[in-house]
């Protein structure tokens, strides 16, 4: 199994940027697709970006060109760069990990963290 906990989580304005940390421990990090979901207040939960063990990504279209997902394996960690943030992104934001057959599957979720854009 694997557990995740998130960081990075704050306060920010419209346009600006916030970075998102996922470290996981655990057996087979590697083999796992990981992904990052967001729900907001009276909002279903989304998929936002995943990521692949061999490193392909996918992204929600709203987010697209302005998040990045990556990861590092060798530090069990996974990321989340928001750039030109909006304030229909405030959300908790959660890490999973994961299967990836034609689409994402969570398996494994990390508590998450709250992001809140606003002016």
């Amino acid at each position: 199994q694997v557990q995740l906990v998130e960081s990075g989580g704050g306060s920010v304005q419209p346009g600006g940027s916030l970075s998102l940390s996922c470290a996981a421990s655990g057996s087979a990090f590697s083999a796992y697709a990981v992904g990052w979901y967001r729900q907001a207040p009276g909002k279903q939960r989304e998929l936002v970006a995943a990521v692949t063990w061999n490193h392909i990504t996918e992204y929600a279209e709203a987010v697209k060109g302005r998040f990045t997902i990556s990861r590092d394996n060798a530090k069990n960690t996974v990321y989340l760069q928001m750039n030109s943030l909006q304030p229909e992104d405030t959300a908790v934001y959660h890490c999973s990990a994961g299967v990836y057959t034609g689409g994402y599957a969570p398996v494994y979720w990390g508590q998450g963290t709250q992001v809140t854009v606003s002016s």
